[in-house]
């Protein structure tokens, strides 16, 4: 369990851990999950059974709350948003599809279509204190919450091809960052919190530089100064390359048949990087490549010495003709 319960408080008191907790005061907020996370597991009981799927919809839902808290406008509704963020979990389990991401509001609270949860937490009055504690984790930990909780492909199946490990490693790595963090959230809200806005600036920058150097005529040595001469290279179909040239290679190949690549997303944390780029088909091909891809950097001194690289499921295609195994997106589709 992620936090434990206490006493119970009056109405008023719990409006007003809501608004402090969503000033960013950590005792304010950590108090607030010890209210509320019994009902929350309660509820997940009901609609999953007494099953690890239970537990993993309320942590994920807890999490969930780190970054949307200050956009609950009525303090007084907070338990029953906080359990509609569970039912939606459940739910997510139950259809067996990627389970809702860290951020995703309640059933009767829409989200834009620029409302992702990394926009939400760098908004958000914990912003700083939640990076900082994520930081925190293990580095086997940290990956796999990044991934879970800041990407597009983050079910279990995809965040193990991914690392290339076993789902069940993926599930237990989970259980112990959730375990990490419900103490180093509590452990780490009074402390100063380095910025990471910069961080992630940086590293988006260095993505965009490193897609769009065909496009842009670019030496690689002036893209490429962060990343090791022998890094290893993974592809989706267990392919290794090394060095970055393949690579550049196969992004000439999707440029020379009009495909784009469009950074969408990128996380930094502690000798790890992920990003997440859209392919932006030509019109004439427009199911030349998949929708997207998500990429795992892998840090050693400073240094890019691995990277996974996976592709976001395509559509269904009207037919069949071959082409996505000569581009970048489908270096190593079936």
């Amino acid at each position: 369990m992620l936090l434990r319960t206490t006493g119970p408080v009056s109405a008023s008191e719990t409006e007003e851990i809501v608004h402090a907790a969503q000033q960013g005061d950590s005792r304010s907020f950590a108090l607030l999950f010890q209210l509320h996370y019994p009902g929350m597991l309660a509820t997940a009981y009901q609609l999953l059974g007494h099953v690890p799927d239970a537990e993993d919809a309320c942590q994920d839902a807890a999490i969930t709350a780190f970054g949307r808290l200050g956009d609950l406008r009525d303090p007084s509704a907070v338990r029953p948003w906080l359990h509609s963020i569970v039912r939606n979990n459940c739910r997510a389990f139950l259809r067996a599809r990627r389970p809702i991401p860290v951020g995703v509001a309640g059933e009767d609270v829409l989200a834009s279509a620029e409302d992702d949860p990394v926009t939400r937490i760098e908004r958000s009055a914990q912003r700083d204190w939640i990076w900082h504690a994520l930081r925190q984790l293990t580095p086997a930990a940290q990956i796999v919450a990044m991934l879970r909780y800041f990407t597009e492909n983050n079910s279990y199946d995809q965040i193990a091809a991914l690392c290339g490990i076993p789902v069940g490693t993926v599930r237990s790595r989970l259980s112990e960052a959730r375990r990490q963090l419900s103490v180093t959230l509590s452990l780490t809200g009074d402390e100063r919190h380095e910025a990471t806005a910069a961080l992630n600036a940086e590293r988006r920058e260095e993505a965009v530089s490193v897609l769009a150097a065909v496009a842009d005529s670019v030496p690689l040595s002036r893209v490429a100064q962060r990343w090791a001469k022998d890094l290893s290279f993974h592809w989706p179909d267990g392919t290794r390359t090394t060095g970055l040239q393949p690579l550049i290679d196969i992004i000439r190949l999707d440029y020379d048949a009009g495909v784009g690549h469009e950074i969408t997303g990128v996380v930094a944390g502690v000798g790890i990087t992920i990003w997440e780029n859209a392919f932006i088909n030509p019109p004439e091909d427009p199911f030349h490549c998949p929708p997207g891809a998500t990429w795992l950097l892998r840090e050693n001194g400073g240094l890019v010495t691995e990277v996974r690289f996976m592709r976001t499921p395509r559509p269904a295609l009207p037919e069949a003709d071959g082409s996505e195994d000569r581009t970048f997106s489908g270096h190593g589709d079936s």
